[in-house]
Parts: structure tokens; C-alpha cells; sequence
């Protein structure tokens, strides 16, 4: 059974910077694409960023791009989602997720199998 534990959420100053983690197991954790989404209060789950098996390759939806920086390190089964100059429209519960499908297929929710519980991050202003 895939579990995905996601860490490191908290409460940040806009214009300061958090490092998520989220540790996987129960699967053979190569094979998956891995990306981080998010659900403010209000709004639907939005895809923040995701990376492909091997880490060569990311995306990162506009909001984002410049601000944060997602990594996979393979040897420890483990994503991280590094988020600098936090705005307050930051705030968001963040999940982590993974994907069996081809880097081509993970462009939304549904193309992801498992999902973490989610950690809640908070940036005032």
C-alpha cells in the first residue's frame, strides 16, 4: 500500500521561504512522476509542480515559477518542494502525490494515483 507523509508545512512571513517534505513507501518509488498540489480555502486543488522518475524533468504551474523549486532524492524515497519570497496567496493546505503514468499524463489531478494527507502552510502578511 502507498503511503506519502508530507512535513515541513508551518506558518511563514511573506517573503520567506519553507521546505516541504514528503516521504513515500510502499512503492517502488523510480517508477513514479511525483507532484506537489495545493487547495486554499474556497478554491479547488490546484497542481503547484511535479518532477519526472528520475528528477531531469519539472513543470511548475505560473504562480510559482521563480519562487519554488521541487526535487526528488531517490536513494531516500523522498520529494521536496523548497518555496521562496512566500506571498500570503501562498497559503494552502499542500499535497503531495504520485503517478504510475507517463510524464506526458500527469498534467492535472487526474493523473495521479496516491495522495498524501496534506500540510498545512500559512503565510502572513
Amino acid at each position: 500500500q502507498v503511503e506519502l507523509v508530507e512535513l515541513g508545512g508551518g506558518l511563514a512571513q511573506a517573503g520567506g521561504s519553507l521546505r516541504l517534505s514528503c516521504a513515500a513507501s510502499g512503492l517502488t518509488f523510480g517508477f513514479y512522476a511525483m507532484g506537489w498540489f495545493r487547495q486554499a480555502p474556497g478554491k479547488e486543488r490546484e497542481l503547484v509542480a511535479t518532477i519526472n522518475r528520475s528528477g531531469t524533468a519539472t513543470r511548475y504551474t505560473d504562480s510559482v515559477k521563480g519562487r519554488f523549486t521541487i526535487s526528488r532524492d531517490n536513494t531516500k524515497n523522498t520529494i521536496y518542494l523548497q518555496m521562496n519570497s512566500l506571498k500570503p496567496e501562498d497559503t494552502a493546505v499542500y499535497y503531495c502525490a504520485a503517478a504510475t503514468k507517463g510524464w506526458t499524463s500527469v498534467l492535472n489531478e487526474a493523473g495521479f494515483d496516491s495522495w498524501g494527507r496534506g500540510t498545512q502552510v500559512i503565510v502572513s502578511s
